[in-house]
Protein backbone atom coordinates (compact mmCIF):
# COMPACT_ATOMS: atom_id res chain seq x y z
CA UNK A 1 0.00 0.00 0.00
CA UNK A 2 2.90 2.26 1.01
CA UNK A 3 4.55 1.83 -2.77
CA UNK A 4 1.58 2.71 -4.54
CA UNK A 5 0.73 5.62 -2.37
CA UNK A 6 4.31 7.04 -2.80
CA UNK A 7 3.71 6.32 -6.91
CA UNK A 8 0.23 8.28 -6.52
CA UNK A 9 1.97 11.14 -4.77
CA UNK A 10 4.49 11.75 -7.30
CA UNK A 11 1.87 11.89 -10.08
CA UNK A 12 1.31 15.55 -10.89
CA UNK A 13 -2.07 16.60 -12.15
CA UNK A 14 -2.25 17.51 -16.21
CA UNK A 15 -0.96 21.28 -16.59
CA UNK A 16 -3.90 23.76 -18.76
CA UNK A 17 -3.50 24.78 -21.95
CA UNK A 18 -0.56 27.72 -22.73
CA UNK A 19 -3.11 30.92 -23.04
CA UNK A 20 -0.84 33.06 -24.72
CA UNK A 21 0.35 30.94 -27.86
CA UNK A 22 -1.88 32.88 -30.22
CA UNK A 23 0.80 35.52 -29.81
CA UNK A 24 3.33 33.56 -31.81
CA UNK A 25 0.60 33.58 -34.77
CA UNK A 26 0.17 37.31 -34.58
CA UNK A 27 3.98 37.99 -34.81
CA UNK A 28 3.76 35.79 -37.87
CA UNK A 29 0.85 37.44 -39.16
CA UNK A 30 1.96 41.25 -38.86
CA UNK A 31 5.33 40.48 -39.77
CA UNK A 32 4.19 38.85 -42.85
CA UNK A 33 1.61 41.77 -43.23
CA UNK A 34 4.80 44.27 -42.88
CA UNK A 35 6.22 42.95 -45.51
CA UNK A 36 3.32 42.87 -47.75
CA UNK A 37 3.10 46.63 -47.42
CA UNK A 38 6.66 47.03 -47.93
CA UNK A 39 6.51 45.84 -51.29
CA UNK A 40 3.76 47.38 -52.42
CA UNK A 41 4.98 50.50 -51.23
CA UNK A 42 8.28 50.16 -53.49
CA UNK A 43 6.61 48.78 -56.52
CA UNK A 44 3.84 52.40 -56.35
CA UNK A 45 7.05 54.54 -55.75
CA UNK A 46 7.76 56.00 -59.52
CA UNK A 47 11.04 56.75 -60.40
CA UNK A 48 11.32 60.67 -60.98
CA UNK A 49 13.23 60.78 -64.41
CA UNK A 50 10.90 58.02 -65.82
CA UNK A 51 8.06 59.71 -64.62
CA UNK A 52 9.71 63.00 -66.78
CA UNK A 53 10.31 61.11 -69.55
CA UNK A 54 6.69 59.89 -69.61
CA UNK A 55 4.90 62.99 -69.44
CA UNK A 56 7.37 65.01 -71.80
CA UNK A 57 6.14 62.11 -74.26
CA UNK A 58 2.63 62.34 -73.44
CA UNK A 59 2.80 66.48 -74.04
CA UNK A 60 4.66 65.97 -77.07
CA UNK A 61 1.80 63.21 -77.84
CA UNK A 62 -0.81 65.21 -77.36
CA UNK A 63 0.91 68.54 -79.58
CA UNK A 64 1.26 66.07 -82.43
CA UNK A 65 5.12 65.77 -82.50
CA UNK A 66 7.26 63.18 -82.88
CA UNK A 67 9.77 62.73 -80.44
CA UNK A 68 13.05 60.85 -82.37
CA UNK A 69 14.74 58.98 -79.23
CA UNK A 70 18.78 59.26 -78.79
CA UNK A 71 20.48 56.57 -79.85
CA UNK A 72 23.97 56.43 -78.41
CA UNK A 73 26.32 56.55 -82.46
CA UNK A 74 28.96 53.24 -82.31
CA UNK A 75 31.72 53.17 -84.62
CA UNK A 76 31.64 50.66 -86.99
CA UNK A 77 35.39 49.79 -88.47
CA UNK A 78 34.12 49.17 -92.54
CA UNK A 79 34.26 45.43 -93.76
CA UNK A 80 36.50 44.76 -97.15
CA UNK A 81 35.20 41.88 -99.38
CA UNK A 82 37.31 40.21 -100.79
CA UNK A 83 36.57 40.77 -104.44
CA UNK A 84 38.77 42.63 -107.83
CA UNK A 85 40.37 45.71 -106.87
CA UNK A 86 39.01 48.37 -109.94
CA UNK A 87 41.93 50.99 -110.17
CA UNK A 88 40.52 54.09 -111.63
CA UNK A 89 42.72 56.04 -114.03
CA UNK A 90 43.38 59.38 -113.67
CA UNK A 91 41.67 61.89 -116.10
CA UNK A 92 43.71 63.57 -118.47
CA UNK A 93 44.27 67.15 -119.04
CA UNK A 94 42.93 68.93 -121.96
CA UNK A 95 45.09 69.11 -124.95
CA UNK A 96 44.55 73.12 -124.98
CA UNK A 97 45.59 73.56 -120.90
CA UNK A 98 48.64 71.44 -121.70
CA UNK A 99 49.71 72.98 -125.10
CA UNK A 100 49.14 76.35 -123.64
CA UNK A 101 51.70 76.12 -120.21
CA UNK A 102 54.67 75.55 -122.84
CA UNK A 103 53.24 78.71 -125.04
CA UNK A 104 53.10 81.03 -122.26
CA UNK A 105 56.24 80.12 -121.76
CA UNK A 106 57.68 80.44 -125.13
CA UNK A 107 56.44 83.63 -125.64
CA UNK A 108 58.04 85.35 -122.73
CA UNK A 109 61.45 83.45 -123.91
CA UNK A 110 60.31 85.80 -126.84
CA UNK A 111 59.71 88.92 -124.87
CA UNK A 112 62.80 88.36 -122.94
CA UNK A 113 65.14 88.36 -126.41
CA UNK A 114 63.30 91.33 -127.96
CA UNK A 115 63.83 93.22 -124.95
CA UNK A 116 67.62 92.45 -125.66
CA UNK A 117 67.31 93.59 -129.22
CA UNK A 118 65.52 96.73 -128.42
CA UNK A 119 67.10 97.46 -124.89
CA UNK A 120 68.39 101.15 -125.88
CA UNK A 121 65.07 102.28 -127.57
CA UNK A 122 63.10 100.61 -124.62
CA UNK A 123 65.44 102.46 -122.18
CA UNK A 124 64.68 105.81 -123.67
CA UNK A 125 60.76 104.63 -124.19
CA UNK A 126 60.76 104.65 -127.44
CA UNK A 127 59.84 101.46 -128.12
CA UNK A 128 56.95 99.30 -125.18
CA UNK A 129 56.70 95.86 -124.65
CA UNK A 130 53.27 95.09 -122.69
CA UNK A 131 51.57 91.83 -122.30
CA UNK A 132 47.73 91.91 -123.29
CA UNK A 133 45.12 89.16 -123.34
CA UNK A 134 46.02 88.45 -126.81
CA UNK A 135 50.02 88.18 -126.76
CA UNK A 136 52.83 90.20 -126.73
CA UNK A 137 52.47 93.75 -128.02
CA UNK A 138 55.79 95.44 -129.20
CA UNK A 139 55.11 98.97 -129.63
CA UNK A 140 57.16 101.53 -131.68
CA UNK A 141 57.06 105.09 -131.70
CA UNK A 142 57.15 106.17 -135.87
CA UNK A 143 59.58 108.59 -135.54
CA UNK A 144 62.30 105.80 -134.68
CA UNK A 145 61.35 104.32 -137.91
CA UNK A 146 59.82 106.87 -140.71
CA UNK A 147 60.33 110.30 -141.09
CA UNK A 148 57.27 112.94 -140.94
CA UNK A 149 54.30 111.83 -143.52
CA UNK A 150 56.52 109.45 -145.08
CA UNK A 151 56.31 105.27 -145.00
CA UNK A 152 59.98 103.98 -146.21
CA UNK A 153 62.31 102.81 -143.30
CA UNK A 154 64.97 104.84 -142.09
CA UNK A 155 67.99 102.94 -142.67
CA UNK A 156 69.20 102.74 -138.58
CA UNK A 157 65.65 101.58 -137.87
CA UNK A 158 66.03 98.39 -140.08
CA UNK A 159 68.83 97.01 -138.09
CA UNK A 160 66.48 96.99 -135.20
CA UNK A 161 63.75 95.81 -136.99
CA UNK A 162 66.12 92.68 -138.50
CA UNK A 163 67.23 91.61 -135.23
CA UNK A 164 63.32 91.22 -134.32
CA UNK A 165 62.90 89.15 -137.40
CA UNK A 166 65.31 86.75 -136.38
CA UNK A 167 63.96 85.96 -133.12
CA UNK A 168 60.48 85.72 -134.68
CA UNK A 169 61.58 83.82 -137.42
CA UNK A 170 62.39 80.72 -135.53
CA UNK A 171 58.81 80.87 -133.83
CA UNK A 172 55.57 79.59 -135.23
CA UNK A 173 52.96 82.70 -133.66
CA UNK A 174 50.75 84.38 -135.60
CA UNK A 175 51.86 88.30 -136.35
CA UNK A 176 49.66 91.22 -136.76
CA UNK A 177 51.48 94.27 -137.49
CA UNK A 178 49.67 97.56 -137.03
CA UNK A 179 50.04 100.94 -138.55
CA UNK A 180 48.83 103.77 -136.18
CA UNK A 181 48.73 107.63 -136.77
CA UNK A 182 47.37 111.07 -135.07
CA UNK A 183 44.73 112.62 -135.21
CA UNK A 184 46.12 115.71 -137.63
CA UNK A 185 45.08 114.80 -140.78
CA UNK A 186 47.27 113.81 -144.37
CA UNK A 187 46.83 114.69 -147.77
CA UNK A 188 49.81 114.45 -150.41
CA UNK A 189 49.32 112.43 -153.39
CA UNK A 190 51.01 109.51 -151.75
CA UNK A 191 48.71 109.34 -149.11
CA UNK A 192 45.47 111.03 -149.39
CA UNK A 193 44.50 110.57 -145.56
CA UNK A 194 45.75 108.55 -142.35
CA UNK A 195 44.39 105.42 -143.92
CA UNK A 196 47.00 105.11 -146.48
CA UNK A 197 49.97 106.43 -144.48
CA UNK A 198 48.91 103.82 -141.41
CA UNK A 199 48.68 100.74 -144.05
CA UNK A 200 51.79 101.68 -145.56
CA UNK A 201 53.70 101.91 -142.79
CA UNK A 202 52.52 98.56 -141.19
CA UNK A 203 53.24 96.79 -144.76
CA UNK A 204 56.89 98.06 -144.75
CA UNK A 205 57.71 96.62 -141.44
CA UNK A 206 55.53 93.25 -142.48
CA UNK A 207 58.19 93.31 -145.90
CA UNK A 208 61.17 93.76 -143.86
CA UNK A 209 60.38 90.73 -141.76
CA UNK A 210 59.69 88.32 -144.31
CA UNK A 211 62.91 89.57 -146.06
CA UNK A 212 64.36 88.91 -142.40
CA UNK A 213 62.98 85.23 -142.99
CA UNK A 214 59.89 85.36 -141.06
CA UNK A 215 56.95 83.43 -142.95
CA UNK A 216 54.58 85.34 -144.79
CA UNK A 217 52.08 83.09 -143.76
CA UNK A 218 52.33 83.82 -140.29
CA UNK A 219 51.64 88.05 -140.70
CA UNK A 220 49.13 90.32 -141.21
CA UNK A 221 49.68 94.08 -141.90
CA UNK A 222 46.41 96.25 -141.12
CA UNK A 223 46.55 100.45 -140.75
CA UNK A 224 44.16 101.89 -138.30
CA UNK A 225 44.84 105.69 -139.01
CA UNK A 226 43.78 107.82 -135.82
CA UNK A 227 40.86 105.43 -134.37
CA UNK A 228 43.07 103.35 -131.82
CA UNK A 229 44.83 106.50 -130.03
CA UNK A 230 46.75 105.23 -126.58
CA UNK A 231 47.16 108.81 -125.44
CA UNK A 232 45.28 112.47 -125.72
CA UNK A 233 45.71 114.08 -129.76
CA UNK A 234 45.99 117.46 -127.49
CA UNK A 235 49.04 117.56 -126.53
CA UNK A 236 52.25 117.07 -128.60
CA UNK A 237 53.53 114.73 -126.53
CA UNK A 238 49.84 112.54 -126.69
CA UNK A 239 50.24 112.74 -130.78
CA UNK A 240 53.75 111.42 -130.61
CA UNK A 241 52.79 108.65 -128.66
CA UNK A 242 49.62 108.00 -131.10
CA UNK A 243 51.66 107.71 -134.29
CA UNK A 244 53.36 104.34 -133.78
CA UNK A 245 53.94 100.80 -135.07
CA UNK A 246 52.48 98.03 -132.79
CA UNK A 247 53.67 93.80 -133.80
CA UNK A 248 51.27 91.86 -131.74
CA UNK A 249 53.21 88.36 -131.07
CA UNK A 250 49.60 85.97 -130.48
CA UNK A 251 50.18 82.74 -128.71
CA UNK A 252 48.63 80.98 -130.54
CA UNK A 253 50.28 79.77 -133.47
CA UNK A 254 49.58 80.75 -137.23
CA UNK A 255 47.25 77.78 -138.92
CA UNK A 256 48.44 78.40 -142.42
CA UNK A 257 51.66 77.96 -140.82
CA UNK A 258 50.77 75.02 -139.03
CA UNK A 259 49.26 73.92 -142.59
CA UNK A 260 52.69 74.30 -144.19
CA UNK A 261 54.44 72.46 -141.94
CA UNK A 262 52.07 69.55 -141.90
CA UNK A 263 52.45 69.29 -145.51
CA UNK A 264 56.18 69.09 -145.56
Amino acid sequence: MSGRASARSRRTPDEPPHRERWLVSYADFITLLFAFFVVMYATSTLNEGKYRVLSDSLFSAFRHERTVPQVERVAIAPVLMPGPVLRLKPRPAPATVVAALPREQRLRGLAVKIGDALRALVQTGQVRLAQTPNGLAVEINASVLFAPAQAALRDESSVALRAVAEVLADADNSIEVEGHTDLVPIATPQYPSNWELSSARASAVARLFIDAGVAPERLVAAGHAANRPVDTNDTAEGRARNRRVTVLIRAEASPRAEGTSAEH
